[in-house]
């Protein structure tokens, strides 16, 4: 199962609106079949799987990460394949709370005389689809917020230069980040300061991210870098309903979507939006007014920070903007340190939001 998880973290990022499955098959002491869910979403893991292994899944065991799919779509079940090749046991993961699926796939495989073990590593494999349960279950993508920060919490010095507050290495993760998600965000202050790329460069073929603008107004300008290249890699605006402009750049797609008092898109909204066209995982990488307000909404999952050896002092644009005052700090704090690391001449932080794993087990239980 460690090793279908290992596959399956192939796939992050590469197959959207599914989930990344990974599935391995054993006979004997032999594994016989490996697989993958394919960039796209098809074929699934197990049909990989099946498919190298041949006549050898007969009477074998399969590993597969998420319960295996029970609805017919642009293929036929997966459950019904393993079935059909005559598979002796299936190990699960996690279960698939996807109501076309949510126990109708081992109900198939145990109807099938195949002998079901569930329940395996299940919390590695629900936090590895963590994007894909909270579609489901809660209606919006997983949301990563990465921040490139001085010592001392500035996103800029007092100049408002930010250029390059980290190194080529830190610059490397970035784009690393931005291959294991489906879509990168930023806000439309961000839009027009940095005219931003925000495509993975450097690390081979991939399926590039849906770059995403939060833009009530329409402001971006069609000599924007995002709407020049909108029709090599897809760029997607949320702007308020009723915002007017001119005729969108080829490849350009806007997308309206509730906007607040303030005027500014509902961060909530945005991600709703979002995932009801099939996104799972969102990278917000600016600025500090879009970060502070999906913070303050409770809205991310994950902390991906790297600080750079720069002090910029209070005259330096913080990293956040406001954020509701606390009577006190909460002990232990509301994020968890799961990962540090040295990226070059800089330091890699990740933290997790506490709450997530026991959000991720109400919405995918053990099967």
């Amino acid at each position: 199962m460690r090793q279908a998880l290992a596959l399956a973290a192939r796939g992050m990022g590469q197959v959207w609106p599914n989930p990344a499955v990974g599935c391995v098959i054993v006979a004997g002491d032999r594994i016989v079949g490996r697989g993958v869910t394919q960039p796209g979403g098809r074929p699934h893991a197990e049909t990989v799987a099946l498919a190298q292994a041949g006549a050898a899944a007969r009477g074998a065991t399969a590993h597969v990460t998420l319960e295996p799919c029970a609805h017919h779509g642009r293929t036929p079940p997966c459950a019904e394949a393993l079935a059909a090749a005559g598979v002796a046991r299936v190990v699960v993961a996690a279960g698939d709370p996807d109501p076309r699926v949510a126990g109708r796939g081992l109900a198939i495989l145990r109807a099938a005389g195949i002998a079901v073990t569930a329940g395996v590593l299940a919390p590695e494999a629900r936090l590895l689809n963590a994007g894909f349960l909270l579609r489901v279950g809660a209606g919006r993508p997983f949301v990563t917020l990465k921040l490139a920060l001085s010592l001392d919490g500035r996103i800029a010095n007092g100049a408002g230069v930010s250029r390059w507050i980290t190194g080529p290495a830190a610059r490397r993760q970035v784009h690393a980040l931005r291959a294991r998600h489906d879509a990168v965000m930023v806000g439309i202050g961000t839009a027009l300061a940095d005219d931003p790329d925000l495509t993975v460069r450097d690390l081979g073929p991939v399926r590039q991210p849906v770059r995403v603008v939060l833009d009530s107004r329409l402001r971006l300008p069609a000599a924007a870098r995002l709407a020049r290249t909108a029709a090599e890699v897809p760029v997607w605006v949320l702007h308020a309903a009723g915002a007017a402009a001119g005729p969108a750049p080829a490849g350009l797609c806007r997308l309206p979507v509730a906007a607040g008092p303030d005027g500014r898109i509902d961060p909530a909204a945005a991600l709703a939006r979002l995932a009801a066209e099939g996104i799972t995982r969102v990278l917000c990488e600016g600025g500090g007014q879009l970060a502070a307000s999906l913070l303050t909404a409770g809205l991310v999952d994950e902390i991906v920070a790297f600080t750079g050896g720069h002090a910029f002092g209070q005259n330096g644009t913080p990293g956040l903007g406001a954020l509701p005052a606390a009577a006190a700090l909460p002990d232990p704090p509301d994020w968890a340190l799961v990962d540090t690391a040295p990226a070059g001449r800089d330091l890699m932080h990740r933290w997790r939001r506490r709450t997530l794993e026991a959000d991720l087990a109400r919405i995918s239980p053990d099967p």
